[in-house]
């Protein structure tokens, strides 16, 4: 395969994509093998050396935001027959509460993973407020002459302070975590998109 029919392949496989986004790919690879000619490849070698085109679109197709897949699996579809549009229409008080539920359910999953981190930093927010506190209010006491009142205040703020030090690095962790399953959750989505086009997920 050369230069031309393998670019042309990747187009294909894009099909329906912004055109600033297939421009952007098909540049990329352009160039890539243009290296490799000039490195002493030919353009059968260079292209082979860059993976089957299936795995290349794939790849390419993961990087492009969620609406963006749906919008372009609209547009590479053929026009549909009247008695398609026909069927939509008298199906559609099943689809439709269908497609709105799923559309709501992934929001949900996302506003409740949000939720989750804001949740545990505000935790932690309420842990260092305490910590803070704690030692302001013993400084004031001190001053005011109330020696082992403030050193109780101390404590409790350096306790609170420390809690919140640990829960910080801790919840960090955690927060990774729960954003790298949201990701997962939604990378799953765009893995649909993808294999209606007939391409490999690996």
């Amino acid at each position: 395969m050369n230069k031309k029919q393998f670019l042309d392949e990747i187009k294909q496989k894009l099909r329906g994509l912004e055109e600033s986004d297939v421009k952007k790919s098909i540049d990329y690879y352009d160039e890539m093998i243009d290296d490799y000619v000039e490195n002493g490849k030919s353009e059968e070698e260079a292209v082979s050396s860059l993976g089957s085109v299936d795995d290349i679109a794939t790849s390419i197709l993961k990087e492009i935001s969620l609406p963006k897949l749906v919008k372009a699996g609209i547009k590479a579809k053929r026009k549909l027959l009247w008695w398609e549009i026909a069927l939509l229409v008298i199906g559609s008080p099943v689809w439709v509460p269908i497609l709105l539920a799923v559309v709501l359910i992934l929001l949900s999953i996302y506003i409740v993973i949000w939720s989750i981190v804001v949740a545990l930093y505000s935790i932690n927010l309420a842990f260092a407020a305490v910590g803070v506190s704690g030692i302001a209010g013993s400084v004031f006491l001190m001053v005011l002459g109330n020696l082992y009142q403030g050193l109780f205040y101390l404590g409790i703020g350096l306790v609170f302070s420390g809690i919140a030090i640990l829960l910080f690095f801790a919840f960090n962790k955690i927060s990774v975590y729960v954003i790298r399953f949201g990701n997962l959750i939604f990378r799953g989505i765009k893995s649909l998109f993808i294999r209606k086009r007939g391409l490999s997920n690996e």
